[in-house]
């Protein structure tokens, strides 16, 4: 079953067009918030990217650090090439999340941590993630952003497994850097990132439960990010 993809970001869906908050093709102001959210988002990438390239150089063992900068510039970097939708999602709380989710990176601590598991590990669980993300981010073509958006439902590749592969991806990664760099600040910013990200999981499908064609995927493919458990 193939259908068009209503998505942003990892948003894995489509958006009713009755939706409030929801806006048309923009005109020049809304076409000037676009170039300054892009520009934005390339420099607080760029900052994040020098940060780590430093720390790297000051022990190149560390290459999670790198591979965390790797999976962000895909992210963030993936996101200011997308087309302009017609419509998007531009209520306070998705922009909250949204962001939230997307430069949690900037509060990371990139200095040596605790290596609960060796840094190789780690490493090869990050390089895992990020190929699922290419795997997955490749089955949305240009269908990638920052905000939800109605950018048409995709149902091949990755997602023929779950709902959100995206997330997945994120998580794998997220995992290998974690257990490599353990500290208590990093703990609590990927909690709190993961708080985020279901917390804009769960309202992207709410949003999506609006069209039919999503309820037949839904059916279809039953877990949102992790099969058998969610």
């Amino acid at each position: 079953m193939e259908s068009k993809n209503y998505v942003d970001l990892p948003l894995d869906g489509a958006l009713s067009h009755d939706e409030p908050g929801m806006q048309s093709r923009p005109q020049w102001r809304e076409m000037a918030v676009e170039i300054s959210v892009r520009v934005g988002s390339a420099l607080l990438l760029s900052i994040f990217a020098y940060s780590a390239i430093l720390q790297w150089r000051l022990d190149p063992a560390r290459l999670t650090v790198l591979l965390l900068a790797l999976a962000s510039s895909l992210t963030v970097g993936l996101s200011l090439f997308s087309r302009i939708p017609e419509k998007r999602d531009w209520r306070p709380v998705s922009i909250a999340l949204s962001v939230g989710g997307t430069f949690y990176f900037l509060a990371i601590e990139l200095a040596p941590g605790i290596r609960l598991i060796p840094e190789p590990v780690g490493a090869t669980l990050c390089c895992a993630g990020i190929l699922w993300q290419l795997f997955a981010k490749a089955s949305l073509r240009r269908s990638f952003g920052i905000l939800p958006a109605n950018r048409g439902i995709v149902t091949r590749g990755a997602y023929r497994l779950v709902r959100h592969p995206i997330y997945l991806g994120y998580f794998i990664t997220d995992i290998g850097f974690l257990s490599t760099n353990f500290g208590w600040r990093n703990l609590l910013v990927y909690a709190g990132l993961y708080a985020l990200q279901i917390g804009r999981l769960l309202r992207e499908e709410r949003l999506l439960s609006h069209d039919p064609e999503y309820r037949a995927y839904q059916a279809n493919v039953r877990y949102r990010v992790i099969p058998g458990v969610f």
